[in-house]
């Protein structure tokens, strides 16, 4: 059953938090294409995004250095859209840059997980907000801090306190391909 807040359109827009990810295809040139397509839909506006940042690819094993690297990037978004709508329009801009859904933590041309939603903590099976390991993922918790230094998880902490306490890092800040 779907939490009711989850359909609820927002009375005010709305303080979002996406997470992007592609270690497929032109990464790059899909993030940006990407964060393009949701700044142009409507009820939504882009407020910031962070760089890029390199990493190792990882599976519900563990690391697998023999995946090809993600490319990974935070924006904040201000959204009329409901969560449920959210999360619908990131499921089409996905689709529209070949993501499949086969394997879980697979190999993908594009992926997008909606972080935060403004205070909203949801356990649904839809949608749950927080995102459920945004606080242990370092390719979340860098570019979200460097686009929002007083971030927070909800439920969770300050993302620089949850950042401190991860394991050492592979998180490297990309250069770009095209330059």
């Amino acid at each position: 059953m779907t939490d009711s807040l989850l359909v609820t359109v927002p009375v005010h827009p709305i303080d979002a938090v996406l997470a992007f990810g592609s270690n497929l295809g032109d990464r790059e040139a899909t993030v940006e294409a990407a964060l393009a397509a949701l700044a142009a839909a409507p009820g939504v506006e882009l407020v910031a995004a962070s760089r890029l940042y390199e990493t190792v690819a990882v599976k519900p094993d563990g690391v697998d250095h023999e995946a090809p690297s993600y490319l990974n990037g935070v924006a904040r978004i201000r959204t009329e859209l409901s969560p449920l709508d959210l999360l619908a329009l990131v499921h089409r801009v996905e689709h529209a840059h070949g993501r499949v859904r086969v394997e879980r933590w697979g190999d993908r041309t594009l992926d997008i997980d909606v972080v935060l939603y403004g205070d909203l903590t949801s356990d649904d099976a839809t949608l749950t907000l927080p995102h459920p390991r945004a606080h242990e993922r370092d390719f979340v918790l860098v570019p979200w801090l460097e686009i929002d230094p007083d971030a927070v998880v909800p439920g969770r902490g300050r993302a620089d306190e949850l950042l401190r306490g991860l394991p050492t890092s592979t998180l490297t800040v990309y250069a770009g391909e095209r330059r």
